[in-house]
């Protein structure tokens, strides 16, 4: 199959699962056919699918992850020793672990095409994400408490685990078990990613962005708790935006 083909029989089995979605039409634009396909993904609740569909899904994903590229961590330089700053698209990082900003549901962002990491994670890595995010949850009994982690397979993703961690939501001003919460999140990580063996961890810029804690202060905060609990492990500080950048190198000298 074509890339153009894979994403025609994807989309063809997303809308017959759903009686609802009968008399949407397939637009003929390729742009529009990844938007719906992503909106079908990112909607889709946690249940099983038949292996056929992974078949033609996961040949389609790590394709489409290739043609974005690629980046290694055995290629980049650590801005200090065990440490590294890049600037990307987390989902083309090729590492032990990248670390996913949840919601406490834990089973990703439903939003269709939503810009959260949340939603690029879950839809490049594929829809047996939720699925195992899904059986987590079931098995804990309820929503993942703020600052803990969870541990899951990368799928289709070019890393090899995703961690999962709950940052805080910032509504007012930024408070002291704000602060402690967030440092959590890293340390829940870190201690994740020691159990399971794991070398290297991208984090990215937890609970900044639609959770507003202050980009600066949430910084500052990261670069203070991997110093402390890094130990061997690698950390990759991932950032998207060029204000994050910024305060990073200045953070990291």
């Amino acid at each position: 199959m074509t890339q153009a083909e894979r994403r025609l029989f994807l989309i063809r089995e997303l809308l017959s699962e759903q009686l609802k979605y009968g008399d949407i039409e397939i637009p003929q634009n390729e742009a529009e056919q990844r938007r719906l396909l992503r909106s079908l993904m990112n909607v889709r609740p946690p249940y099983p699918i038949e292996e056929n569909f992974l078949t033609v899904q996961d040949a389609y994903l790590q394709e489409e992850t290739a043609r974005k590229g690629i980046t290694d961590i055995a290629d980049l330089t650590p801005i200090e020793p065990g440490i590294y700053l890049w600037q990307g698209d987390i989902t083309t990082l090729k590492c032990g672990a990248i670390v996913n900003a949840a919601n406490s549901g834990m089973t990703g962002c439903y939003v269709p095409c939503h810009g959260c990491i949340d939603n690029a994670i879950h839809t490049y890595a594929g829809v047996q994400l939720r699925l195992a995010c899904a059986e987590l949850m079931e098995k804990q009994g309820h929503e993942e408490p703020t600052g803990q982690a969870k541990i899951t397979p990368a799928y289709n993703l070019p890393c090899d685990y995703v961690l999962h961690t709950v940052g805080p939501i910032i509504y007012g001003r930024v408070t002291q078990s704000d602060r402690e919460l967030l440092a959590s999140c890293y340390r829940s990580c870190l201690k994740l990613a020691q159990e399971n063996g794991i070398k290297s961890v991208a984090f990215c810029c937890i609970s900044t962005g639609e959770f507003h804690f202050p980009n600066g202060e949430a910084a500052k905060i990261a670069v203070d708790k991997v110093r402390q609990y890094k130990g061997d492990t690698e950390v990759i500080f991932n950032v998207f935006k060029d204000v994050d950048y910024k305060i990073y190198r200045e953070l990291l000298g």
